[in-house]
Formats: structure tokens, C-alpha cells, sequence
């Protein structure tokens, strides 16, 4: 065990992280991120076991941030870090936590047609210009975009990559964008349906929601190889990944060998204070989510789970919720 393994074993043994009969009856309520849903909610669900209710509703990153900051949640997640202005809003104080990491796959529903893009190609067809499958090798046919109309951090990672791949790429990023094609499609689950029942689509989306009639493009990334979105792409993509004082970090389009070139990470934002009784419950359900046993489940559901430094400082942040 390690130095940090066993300091964090002590927390829980000093009360600082309740154990599961401390919080019987807790009941937690949160808001936010689509792009984490799926894990969450398996967490979540395992949580219920350790008598730890959490109700999550996922609105989308903008919609998490917007209700935290107005504290009328117990904790907001989202995909785009919280801003330093935002923080600023907060009398109550941040604890902002890593809990998971994801690949932002570029999906498509074109039956015959296996793409290998390049990232100039990427933003061509986010631009618009690139709107026909025969410019990529496949049938002749409209490609019609879907992208995401509502708040998002999943917009935001996708868009700092887009910026980092190409000059061509002159939207800008962030979580919103004036779209100049396609149609929006509310949350990663609005995005995939609308690309499950649109022949010739093409969007972008958490790979876990790469299913049914979908498939993942491969993506050339910064070492020239095209690579698929999948947990140990993803693994090296994080792994260059650098947290700020706010345990913020982000690697738009990583240079790794192996590396899928849009990884992002998601977050839980918490109250350092206020937090009252509810505080030990809070703690321990992101304790579990850290913890190597719920970590473990990411690969299966399309995820990436958290490693080494960024698993360390989020389970030393974890403290820092208090009553």
C-alpha cells in the first residue's frame, strides 16, 4: 500500500470521510454533465447499496455549473472546468474534483463506409466545408451534421481540439458555438438519437454512446497515427495531462504515441463549506467514486478510468468538503 493509499485509508478512519452506516440516511442531489452519465448512474446505483441516495439529472454541463453557483444543488458536475470568475461567485468556497476521463468520438451513421480522418478533415466537415461522403472515400451522399444545442462541456473539449488541429477552425471554443452547419441535439443521448435515425450523419459524442447503428471514426492524431477511440487510447491521451490549482487540466490534442487526440476529463464541483450534515455523505460517495474498485467499471462503460497523479490529487482534494 501506499504512502497516499494510507494516509487516504486514514481519513476514513479519522472521520473526515464517513464510512457507509455514518450516512444511513443521506440523500444528495446534483445536476450536470450528459457526457458522465452513463458511469454515473452505476455508481450511483452502487451507492444506494451503502445507504447513500444520490439523485442525478443530467442537464449538461452549463445547466451544472449555472445551479451550483446559484446552490440550489448539493454538488454540480461538468465536463468544462469552473472558470476563476465563476469561482469568484461562490461565497461558500470550491472543491472542484476530477472523477473520470472519456473520449470524444467523431460518430457517424454511414452503413459501408469505415472512415480514417485526419484532423485538417475533422474540422473541414465541422466547417462545413467538407459536406459530401464521396470527399472522404465513401458513397455519394449529404453529410449532415449534428452537433450539440445546449450548454456543453463535451462542445468545449471537442472545440479546443478542433482550435488545436487546424487554423481552418475559426469558431473558437467553448461550450456554446455559433454553428455555422447542422442541427443541435440536446445532451450526448440527444446527439446519438439523432444520428441513429439520420442516415449519412456524422457528430460528436462521449464514446460511450457509440452504439447500435453508430461507428467511430479513427482520428489521426499529433504522431500521424489514426487511432479509435477506446480506454487505452483514451488512457494515453490523460496521461498528459497536467492539473492547475484547481485541479483544472486539459491536453487538446496530445502528442503520445497511441494517444486518441480528443480526451477530456469530467469534474464534480463541491462546496468547501455550508455543506452541514450532508458534508460526511458527500465525502464518502466521492470517496467510492475514486476509489479503485468503482474506477474499475469506466472501461466497460466507455470510459477511461482516473490513474496515478490525477486519482492522487483528486483523493486528496476530497477533505477539503467540510460542514
Amino acid at each position: 500500500m501506499t504512502f497516499l493509499r494510507k494516509s487516504f485509508s486514514a481519513l476514513l478512519l479519522a472521520g473526515l470521510v464517513g464510512g457507509p452506516a455514518a450516512q444511513a440516511a443521506v440523500r444528495l442531489a446534483g445536476v450536470g454533465a450528459t457526457f458522465p452519465d452513463a458511469i454515473y448512474q452505476r455508481w450511483f446505483s452502487m451507492l444506494a447499496k451503502s445507504g447513500i441516495k444520490v439523485n442525478y439529472q443530467a442537464i449538461g454541463s452549463g445547466g451544472g455549473r449555472k445551479a451550483f453557483i446559484n446552490q440550489t444543488v448539493a454538488f454540480g458536475a461538468t465536463d468544462d472546468p469552473i472558470s476563476e470568475k465563476d469561482i469568484k461567485k461562490v461565497s461558500r468556497g470550491v472543491v472542484q474534483i476530477p472523477t473520470v476521463g472519456g473520449s470524444i468520438a467523431v460518430a457517424y451513421n454511414k452503413p459501408g463506409c469505415t472512415l480514417k480522418l485526419t484532423q485538417k478533415q475533422v474540422v473541414s466537415i465541422f466547417m462545413g466545408s467538407i459536406n459530401n461522403w464521396k470527399q472522404l472515400g465513401c458513397g455519394d451522399g449529404s453529410i449532415r451534421v449534428v452537433h450539440r444545442s445546449d450548454g456543453s462541456g463535451t462542445t468545449a473539449a471537442f472545440t479546443e481540439s478542433l482550435q488545436s488541429f487546424s487554423k481552418e477552425w475559426t469558431l473558437g471554443s467553448g461550450k456554446s458555438v455559433n454553428w455555422k452547419v447542422g442541427v443541435g441535439g440536446k445532451g450526448n443521448d440527444g446527439v446519438a438519437g439523432s444520428l441513429s435515425t439520420t442516415q449519412g450523419s456524422i457528430g460528436y459524442l462521449n464514446q460511450a454512446f457509440v452504439k447500435g447503428v453508430l461507428k467511430a471514426a479513427a482520428v489521426q492524431n499529433k504522431a500521424g497515427q489514426f487511432v479509435l477511440p477506446n480506454a487505452t487510447s483514451g488512457a494515453k491521451a490523460l496521461a498528459g495531462i497536467k492539473l492547475d490549482k484547481n485541479l483544472a487540466g486539459g491536453n487538446p490534442n496530445p502528442s503520445a504515441s497511441g494517444a486518441y487526440p480528443i480526451a477530456t476529463l469530467t469534474y464534480l464541483l463541491f462546496y468547501a463549506k455550508g455543506n452541514g450534515s450532508k458534508a460526511a455523505g458527500l465525502r464518502e460517495m466521492i470517496t467510492l467514486m475514486l476509489s479503485d474498485k468503482y474506477q474499475a467499471l469506466a472501461d466497460d462503460l466507455g470510459f477511461v478510468p482516473l490513474r496515478e497523479s490525477i486519482q492522487a490529487a483528486a483523493q486528496k482534494a476530497v477533505a477539503r468538503i467540510k460542514e
